[in-house]
């Protein structure tokens, strides 16, 4: 059975760092599409930062880039989403999810893309 359990999230202020965990089982990974995305309040979710099954390529939404950083660590089964600079408008619902055939080029994949999730971790950044 394939589970995703994110991790990580609280409340920082402006400006601070917090790293994301998804620990995957009931599949493998590395040959898996897998993204972070966030849905703020009323607003739609939005693919983050994605990482392309084997290749390991990855991509980022215009308003992170420069401050996040995807990585997928095999042996643990785990991707890692690190938040570095963090701004009130990063303040969402952040999801990992992952697919066995979305294309991750030039940006993330659709939601609807992606097959399998997890229930989310909240992000606050607040002074």
């Amino acid at each position: 059975q394939v589970q995703l359990v994110e991790s990580g999230g609280g409340l920082v202020q402006p400006g601070g760092s917090l790293r994301l965990s998804c620990a995957a089982s009931g599949f493998t990974p590395k040959y898996y599409a897998i993204g972070w995305f966030r849905q703020a309040p009323g607003k739609e979710r939005e693919g983050v930062a994605c990482i392309s099954a084997s290749e390991d390529r990855t991509v980022y939404v215009d308003s992170v880039k420069g401050r996040f950083t995807i990585s997928r660590d095999s042996a643990e089964s785990t991707v890692y989403l690190q938040m570095n600079s963090l701004k009130p408008e990063d303040t969402a619902v952040y999801y990992c999810a992952a697919d066995r055939w979305a294309v991750v080029v030039g940006g993330c994949p659709t939601s609807a893309d992606m097959d399998y999730w997890g229930k989310g971790t909240l992000v606050t950044v607040s002074s």
